[in-house]
Formats: C-alpha cells, sequence, structure tokens
C-alpha cells in the first residue's frame, strides 16, 4: 500500500493528477480541493488510498490527511464506491460534508450527483455518530478569480454533465459572484445540475 507520492507535477487536471517519481509518471484520481492546493505548484506531495480491482489499480490522491480520512469512512457505508466519494468530496468540502452528516441534512447529501434519497440516509446513519467522534479540522476554502470557468466546464465534462448545460450553469454562477475558485464554481455546478 502505497502512503503518498511527492515528486513534480506532470499534469494536473480538476480530476487527475500525474506525478513524476523518478522517471515514472503515477496518475492519481484526485477531488477539486485536492486540484486547487496542487494546480500551482511544480513540486507536490499528496496522500495515497490504493484500490486493487480485478481490472484495474488505481491511485486517489488527497493533500490533506482529514480529506483521505473523510474519504475512507465514506468507503466504509455500503453502496458508497471510490468514485462516488470522491464526487461528494468535490462537491462539498470537508466542513460542509461533515456538518451535513452530522446535523442529518439529507437534503444537501441529496444534491451531490448520484446520491439518491436512500443512499443519503444511509450515510447519515453510519457516520453521523463516528464524525462526531473524530478530530477533523474543517478549514474554509480560499477564493481566486472567475478565470478558471474552462477549467470548472472540462471538470464538469469530465464527470459526465453535458458542455452546454454545464457551460449555462457555470454563466449563471459567474454572474451571481465573478470571485469564485475553480472549485467553488464547480461545487455551486454540482449543485445545481
Amino acid at each position: 500500500m502505497y502512503e503518498y507520492l511527492e515528486g513534480k507535477v506532470a499534469e494536473a487536471t480538476p480530476s487527475y493528477l500525474v506525478i513524476d517519481c523518478g522517471g515514472v509518471g503515477y496518475r492519481i484520481e484526485i477531488t477539486l480541493s485536492t486540484y486547487t492546493a496542487v494546480k500551482e505548484l511544480e513540486h507536490c506531495k499528496v496522500l495515497i488510498y490504493q484500490i486493487i480491482r480485478e481490472d484495474a489499480h488505481l491511485l486517489f490522491g488527497f493533500f490533506s490527511s482529514e480529506e483521505r480520512e473523510l474519504f475512507t469512512k465514506l468507503l466504509s457505508v455500503s453502496g458508497i464506491g471510490a468514485n462516488t466519494a470522491r464526487m461528494m468530496l468535490s462537491a462539498l468540502n470537508i466542513r460542509e460534508l461533515c456538518s451535513a452528516i452530522i446535523s442529518k441534512d439529507t437534503n444537501t447529501i441529496q444534491r451531490i450527483k448520484g446520491i439518491g434519497k436512500k443512499t443519503a440516509e444511509r450515510i447519515v446513519l453510519e457516520l453521523s455518530e463516528i464524525l462526531q467522534k473524530t478530530d477533523i479540522p474543517l478549514s474554509p476554502a480560499k477564493g481566486i478569480s472567475h478565470r478558471y470557468k474552462n477549467e470548472a466546464l472540462m471538470a464538469l465534462q469530465t464527470l459526465g454533465f453535458n458542455k452546454f448545460i454545464a457551460e449555462k450553469a457555470v454563466d449563471k454562477i459567474l454572474a451571481a459572484n465573478v470571485e469564485m475558485s475553480c472549485e467553488d464554481i464547480i461545487k455551486q455546478a454540482l449543485k445545481m445540475l
């Protein structure tokens, strides 16, 4: 099992990161908050969660240990796979997601693509008490300007949304608030779509 990978950032997109470690490029699936933290860096270290399946060896990377911890807790819920957990951590930051689970706010959780009423209820049932006992520091995200519109659109398309529908949502979001980070644009769009 890998604990972390550290090296040169060869490629960074809102959905994955390629890190060059001694001449070997590792493709790592990431969340939007990790992307926001590493996109400007030339060299970085990401914490790894590895999933080995019959048809693939997947690496999921996180900039913070708190995000990786929440990811593993989400995976422990029946019916939540790695991509769903990553989508949840991309749609809501750690603070928002933990708050929604602890306060049993299933409506907020249901707004995430792929999460229905029963799944939201199961997440709350299985994790609300566990999260109340953990020490996950919940820090707010930093804001950046709207120049990230294209990156946000690319991320939404990667997540399976139609380009024109996604662009309409992003334009509406930016009309209301121009000073938003790529991560925040995508989060708001995921809530709308």
